[in-house]
């Protein structure tokens, strides 16, 4: 009689030993069921339900367009995928700037109707509120400084932040800000390495970089940047792991030149 191994759930805590013992935290981007069963499978610590899903599945140029109800979809069917990984969902665009109350309520329908296990916001000081309110209902929150792609139109550039001394000072005082109002980890994204690392030393919770530096307790990628599905995008930062824009194309060709050809299907394909 086999026993199967039980499965053990990252949690904040899990994520905050990690931490405490110097082991770093993976995180990738996922959007839908198939993708989030592969990358849990293969171990990932957190998958992120990006509101990059706004570029990567719907094909924006930014990340503004999706809406509550776009994220809530995809967050449903990452964790229905999901044994072990640690699932935050972006709360998107328009859902908690500036109304602590709406980001309270923005927060409980991902939980509730996603099932996920965390939520993410985008911002220091000025969201505060929003954080506090969020995490006064038991919901976990993981804070975004560095380059806020949801502030793209008031930066004007996706280049790199905080090079200057006083948005680099605003960013490791946000950052502390965020750790002492209880948020579960700050995600640093591209921001100078130096300033990552001390930012990582300065805070008790977890940073997870994205062109921050190796310094910082984890690193985050979007997977279909990792896995060479897209192909426009090519910042430093980014390393792909395979190029599979190339092969499914070829894989796909190939199966039009079969069909095309009559080959597809043959009799051992036929009932």
């Amino acid at each position: 009689m086999s026993v199967s191994k039980e499965v053990k759930r990252i949690t904040t805590h899990i994520l905050k030993s990690m931490k405490d013992n110097k082991e770093k935290i993976s995180m990738l981007t996922a959007y839908d069921y198939s993708m989030a069963k592969i990358l849990d499978d293969a171990g990932i610590d957190i998958l992120l339900v990006g509101d990059s899903a706004s570029n990567v599945m719907a094909g924006h140029e930014t990340t503004l367009p999706i809406t509550l109800d776009q994220m809530i979809y995809h967050a449903s069917s990452v964790v229905r995928g999901v044994q072990k990984a640690f699932v935050v969902v972006d709360l998107p665009f328009g859902s908690y700037q500036g109304n602590s109350t709406k980001a309270l309520e923005s927060a409980i329908r991902i939980m509730k109707e996603s099932g996920a296990h965390g939520v993410k916001l985008e911002g220091g000081s000025e969201i505060a509120d929003s954080v506090i309110k969020i995490l006064s209902a038991g919901i976990p929150v993981m804070g975004h400084l560095g380059l806020t792609p949801q502030s793209i139109y008031k930066f004007g550039t996706y280049t790199v932040r905080a090079r200057d001394t006083e948005e680099a000072k605003k960013l490791k005082s946000d950052a502390k800000l965020l750790d002492k109002l209880g948020c579960f980890g700050i995600v640093l994204e591209k921001i100078p390495s130096k300033l990552a690392k001390t930012v990582s030393k300065s805070v008790s919770v977890p940073t997870i970089g994205i062109g921050a530096g190796p310094d910082t307790d984890g690193q985050v990628l979007v997977t279909h940047d990792l896995l060479g599905i897209t192909k426009e995008f090519q910042p430093r930062f980014l390393r792909r792991y395979m190029e599979l824009h190339e092969g499914i194309k070829d894989a796909v060709q190939d199966y039009i030149k079969d069909v095309k050809s009559n080959d597809f299907p043959n009799k051992s394909e036929a009932y």
